[in-house]
Order: C-alpha cells, then structure tokens, then sequence
C-alpha cells in the first residue's frame, strides 16, 4: 500500500479538533481493539460528510496515487486519525494493518475486498470473501487478525475517507503491517 504520505499536523478545524477529543476519550477506556474500534465508529460517523471537517489541504488528490494527508497523531502513540483522497481508479495493494482500524466516508464512495488467507499445498493464497461499497456517512471497523483487504475508489469522482488507527501513522507513515502478493483464489 504505497501513498504519498503528508504527515502535516496543523491546526485542526473546530470539529476535528472535537472528534479528536471524542476519540481520545473512547481510547481511553482502555477495551480491548474491537470494542474500542466500535466506539471510535459510533463517535466518528456524526461528523461524517460536514463541510467544516477538513481543511482544504487536506481534501487535496494525487494524480498518481491515493494521497494520505495525518491529520492528528496523539503525543502518546494510543491512535492516529487520517484522512485518504482517492481519485477516480485509484486503489491499495492487498494488505492487512498493524492495529485496529475504523474507517468513514466523508464524501464518494469506498469499495473494499476484503480476503481470507488459505493453506494451498506448500504455500497459501487468497480467497475473497466479502465486496462492500460504502457510502458517505457510512462506518466500519476492524482489528487483526482477519483484517486483509484492498480498498480503491470505483466512482467517477473524487472519494475521501477518514480513518482513525490505534497506532501512531505519523511515526510509522503507514497503518500497512503487510502486503500480501499472493494467488487469488475462487470463494
């Protein structure tokens, strides 16, 4: 999963700046990854869609690939929030991620594979297991193991999704663990 990566960390606009604060209460209750993930997911998806959420740099595109702009980075490593523009076709490699992850669409849509990881003789392969198209408004949450997909924008125009890690991108400059080039198999 190669991005550009601009990890600018500016003043956030009002309403970043409360769903940061809304995020770190929910981290900081210290569940186990699913039930936090599930919780930074139900604190995200109000805010999902609403004009002053992103600043105008941050909702910038590459021609060349899906653009990563970090948005926040907490001082203590505990989560990350990001936001990807993906322009038309654009797409990740197949992987899996270092830590929990929940993702909302701000604007477009975001289509997922999501793959299992199978044993085929000496080696393995991949075996798609779930299409799913998000809309804008819409939320979803995963933590590993089980976490492999790929992600692209399927629209004709330009897609942004916001997507809050329980790592800290800033430093690792991907939420990537692995990508995986493996055969594709049926389902």
């Amino acid at each position: 999963m190669t991005s550009a990566t601009v990890p600018v960390l500016s003043a956030p606009t009002a309403r970043l700046a409360r769903l940061v604060d809304e995020v770190r209460e929910a981290v900081g209750r210290g569940l186990a990854p699913g039930p936090t993930a599930h919780l930074v997911g139900e604190r995200l998806a109000p805010h999902l869609g609403a004009p002053d959420l992103l600043a105008g740099r941050h909702t910038e595109g590459d021609p060349d690939r899906y653009r990563q702009h970090v948005l926040h980075a907490e001082e203590d490593g505990s989560f990350s929030v990001v936001a990807l523009v993906w322009l038309p076709g654009q797409r990740t490699s197949i992987h899996d991620h270092v830590s929990w992850c929940v993702t909302g669409v701000h604007q477009g849509r975001e289509h997922e594979r999501r793959y299992r990881l199978v044993p085929d003789g000496a080696g393995s392969r991949l075996v798609p297991t779930q299409d799913v198209v998000n809309a804008q408004g819409e939320v979803c949450g995963f933590a590993p193991p089980g976490d492999i997909h790929e992600v692209w924008n399927g629209g004709p125009g330009k897609a942004i999704s916001l997507h809050i890690y329980g790592a800290d991108i800033s430093r690792l400059g991907s939420s990537v663990r692995r990508v995986y080039r493996l055969p594709v198999g049926e389902r």
